[in-house]
């Protein structure tokens, strides 16, 4: 890959947008190489949580590389923006917990992408905003579902009329991220984050996650037969079973994934 970096760390996936001289800008091979990678994570049962990260200390991911979209014929343009939904999409539908550590700007398709994963972790000095408006376009990348679903949709509605820019004190307030960082720490910080929800029994993770995300889809019936679902799952697992042995011999459990 020449546009993205994967290190593994002892359970936790670091995907960093490496392209820092162009503020990690979405271009097609940066996500081709994505949808790739997340097809990867996707199977990889060694990486129980996944950190998403801009390369650089300016920019998370500026959003779509416009040099390159102004290339675009119209049919190109349609394709791109298939793409990019479908590649945030693998992204949000990731089985591991997922972190946007948000350590620069975050504006358009960059701020799709950290709305993609499950938590962000924002530096205090970085924006966010979806500016599409502004650009005779609107989100296209999952902006106006996801960002309603977190904010409520008068807030949401908002931000993508004004193209407004905010900062992370904003984003604080609003909800829209779960953490603020000290200047140029927020990837620390979702290391630190990262380790704590390892611990867990990544199979509970993963059933915690899917119970969580379709249950928000229907209505609290439906919802809580869902949950019940996911549990019973994990019923005849080993880590179930580690888990209750760990807490009577008040020791930590070691779980497998099992």
């Amino acid at each position: 890959m020449k546009n993205i970096r994967l290190e593994r760390r002892e359970g936790i996936a670091l995907v960093t947008l490496d392209r820092p001289s162009h503020h990690n800008a979405l271009n097609r091979p940066l996500l081709q190489e994505l949808s790739q990678l997340a097809e990867t994570l996707r199977q990889d049962r060694d990486s129980r949580v996944v950190i998403i990260t801009g390369a650089g200390d300016k920019a998370f991911c500026a959003g779509a590389d416009l040099k390159e979209r102004r290339s675009f014929t119209e049919e190109e343009v349609r394709q791109f923006i298939v793409l990019i939904r479908d590649t945030f999409t693998q992204i949000a539908q990731l089985p591991q917990p997922t972190i946007a550590a948000i350590n620069g700007v975050a504006f358009g398709g960059g701020m799709e992408l950290a709305l993609a994963c499950d938590l962000r972790i924002m530096d205090e000095s970085a924006q966010m905003g979806l500016t599409e408006t502004s650009l005779g376009i609107i989100p296209g990348a999952g902006g106006t579902q996801r960002l309603p679903r977190l904010i409520g949709a008068a807030k949401a509605k908002e931000l993508i009329f004004m193209a407004k820019r905010f900062t992370a004190g904003e984003a604080w307030q609003m909800g829209l991220v779960n953490h603020l960082a000290a200047p140029g720490t927020a990837l620390e910080a979702a290391w630190g984050w990262a380790e704590t929800i390892k611990q867990n029994a990544p199979l509970a993770l993963i059933q915690a996650k899917w119970a969580i995300e379709h249950g928000l889809e229907t209505d609290l019936g439906t919802g809580l037969l869902l949950e019940t679902q996911a549990y019973e799952t994990l019923i005849p697992s080993q880590d179930r079973l580690e888990g209750l042995a760990a807490f009577q011999e008040k020791r930590k459990p070691r779980y497998r994934g099992e």
